[in-house]
């Protein structure tokens, strides 16, 4: 994992914004998926990995995690997420969602201006300009 599957993640370190996977990585933490797991936010993602951008979880809508919905928000910003996210909108998985999230603050607030910064400049790029940046990030890993 460190030497193949997470290259790529630290090459693009720099990035204002990732997003969590419902992933099991047994070795590391074999009873929590990523999302969830202190383990992996904190020591391998903002630890090894390096990034200290805004963080989200995968869709908690997808059943992948188990529990109720305040639940799982509740464990995923536990574990080190910044947002929780939900996208099928269904209104009451969302009001569940709502009752254990409060508004951002903290170093999650910092990651979130920066992150809104970094799109807001990135809008003014042409994508051409964007496309030949990633291909440099691709090549220096592959």
């Amino acid at each position: 994992l460190q030497r193949h599957d997470f290259a790529p993640f630290r090459e693009l370190n720099h990035l204002p914004m990732a997003m969590t996977a419902h992933v099991v990585y047994s070795a590391i933490d074999p009873k929590n998926p990523a999302t969830i797991s202190g383990k992996v936010i904190d020591e391998i993602i903002r630890g090894e990995i390096g990034f200290d951008g805004l963080l989200m979880s995968d869709d908690t809508s997808m059943k992948a995690l188990s529990g109720d919905f305040p639940t799982k928000a509740a464990a995923i910003l536990a574990a080190g997420c910044d947002l929780v996210l939900h996208c099928n909108g269904v209104f009451e998985e969302m009001v569940g969602i709502a009752s254990r999230t409060t508004g951002l603050e903290g170093m999650s607030l910092q990651r979130a201006q920066r992150a809104l910064t970094y799109i807001k400049n990135r809008d003014r790029a042409d994508e051409a300009e964007i496309r030949a940046e990633f291909a440099t990030y691709f090549d220096a890993v592959a």
